[in-house]
């Protein structure tokens, strides 16, 4: 690869699918009853989580979840993603805190699937979402956030405390037609293939070089392309990827807050770069090659889309929210700013909204756990985030994993899209119904809603006891299984 760093340093039966990620092994037997999540802990005595579950077991006549019935709107909400990252001094403990809301199709359905380290024989080839590429000989564990439709992700983790995210740009070099790799399906790589943030940038670069990006970025036939830009954290750093066709830059980030979205953020301060993006540049006549190079003010278009140039309130808005928590930033606060309607970062316009969330808590010390939590529904501000933490005996989360079509999927037909299928797992399902109660009955709704949000505060405040040393760690495998099947059993 060539790289310049510059510092040192649904109407069809669904067909299993038994390559996939969750499909591949088969679901524990459990009990009818929702499962508690810790009541493994003989000292638990009913508190935490597990208080909280009886409470929710004992509402039975009630069917939905959220807030108001009125949602909130904007008038012009900018359309795509928002990413943010918090380094000591920015975190209030000694923890990367990292998030993303991924703002998609309304009717598109994100699904959580966690993917097991694997091995793979030489010249085994990979088929992402439009294109195969050479398989590598080992991939890591995964946990994902992915538009059901497609192989890459949204936004994700891997078991060596990677967290990956991208958004939407354009930038004066043209969107290639034809098919090539989605950003999403970079994210995706990066996670399976990198060990640290910086390694898995060199992943994403090195194929970004070699199989370009680009192909239908949404579950339908009209044309929808972009670049993208990229956020990538470790327990130890964070780095800053944006991309204008296969040229690329980057910005390492190691302490404080910092945040991205539909946009190019990054001037002239460059840590590493295309060997030939200057060049590039230069004979495209967007840059002189004497003055300052600042790669925003070279690569933005001289006529940004609508949804672009939107993004910017969306982006300032932001940037004002992680100011305004600066030092003391938490999983908590990352969740509430993932939840902030007034500034479009929970997006409800029009044909788009946030249709899943994630919040991972990285801490610094290597002997612990990272948290990741993701919702699995649409709308944080409707939803509630469950914490996932890698195990060697996890078990399947089938319940937020959506069918599977084979070759009879949409995607896989030619011509592509011409057709729909019900994507919806369990989870979304059941959510789904809740919130359309929710909407009939608003005062049940933000009673019980708020009885839900307790739940999520109070496995956060288990999270931190765990993260200070007072539970376990390893007690803690099935708490993902635990939340979503208390969540569904809850809404039924």
């Amino acid at each position: 690869m060539r790289l310049l760093r510059l510092e040192s340093h649904g109407n069809r039966t669904a067909v299993p699918d038994k390559s996939s990620c969750q499909h591949a092994s088969l679901q524990r037997a459990r009990p009818a009853k929702a499962s508690l999540p810790f009541q493994r802990r003989k000292n638990l005595n009913k508190t935490g989580c597990a208080v909280l579950v009886s409470m929710l077991e004992e509402m039975k006549g009630w069917r939905g979840c959220g807030r108001s019935r009125v949602p909130f709107r904007m008038a012009e909400v900018p359309v795509s993603c928002d990413c943010f990252v918090s380094l000591p001094p920015g975190s209030r403990d000694d923890h990367v805190i990292f998030g993303k809301n991924a703002d998609r199709p309304r009717d598109e359905v994100q699904e959580v699937a966690h993917c097991p380290g694997a091995s793979h024989p030489a010249g085994a080839t990979l088929e992402c979402t439009y294109i195969q590429i050479p398989q590598v000989e080992r991939t890591r564990a995964v946990v994902l956030s992915k538009p059901a439709w497609m192989w890459g992700a949204e936004m994700g983790a891997n078991d060596q405390g990677v967290c990956i995210g991208n958004e939407a740009i354009w930038t004066r070099e043209p969107v290639c037609p034809g098919d090539a790799l989605l950003g999403m399906d970079l994210v995706r790589l990066g996670l399976e293939r990198g060990d640290s943030a910086w390694s898995a940038l060199t992943v994403i670069t090195s194929l970004l070089e070699q199989h370009g990006q680009g192909g239908q970025c949404k579950e339908d036939p009209v044309a929808f392309s972009y670049h993208n830009t990229f956020l990538l954290v470790d327990r130890n750093e964070a780095w800053v990827l944006e991309t204008a066709g296969r040229l690329w830059v980057a910005q390492k980030v190691t302490e404080g807050v910092k945040n991205i979205s539909n946009q190019l953020t990054i001037g002239a301060e460059v840590t590493a770069e295309h060997p030939e993006l200057r060049r590039a540049a230069q004979a495209q006549g967007w840059w002189d090659g004497e003055s300052e190079f600042n790669f925003s003010r070279v690569f933005s278009p001289e006529n940004p889309p609508a949804r672009m140039e939107l993004a910017k309130q969306r982006y300032k808005g932001g940037t004002e929210l992680l100011k305004q928590h600066d030092g003391s930033v938490t999983a908590a606060v990352m969740m509430s700013i993932l939840r902030d309607k007034p500034s479009g970062i929970c997006m409800d316009s029009g044909g788009f909204c946030t249709t899943g969330s994630m919040v991972s808590v990285l801490p610094r010390d290597p002997s612990l756990p990272c948290i990741h939590f993701f919702t699995a529904t649409p709308d944080p501000s409707r939803s509630i985030f469950k914490p996932f933490i890698f195990s060697d005996f996890s078990t399947p989360v089938l319940r937020v994993v959506s069918p599977q079509f084979g070759p009879d999927d949409p995607v896989r037909k030619q011509p592509r899209f011409q057709s729909k299928v019900d994507r919806r797992h369990d989870l979304y399902k059941a959510h789904q119904e809740a919130v359309s109660t929710m909407e009939n009955n608003p005062d049940e709704g933000s009673s019980v809603f708020g009885i839900l949000r307790e739940l999520e505060s109070q496995c956060l405040s288990e999270i931190s006891a765990m993260l200070s040393g007072e539970i376990p760690g390893e007690e803690l495998g099935d708490l993902f299984f635990d939340t979503v099947d208390t969540e569904i059993k809850f809404y039924q």
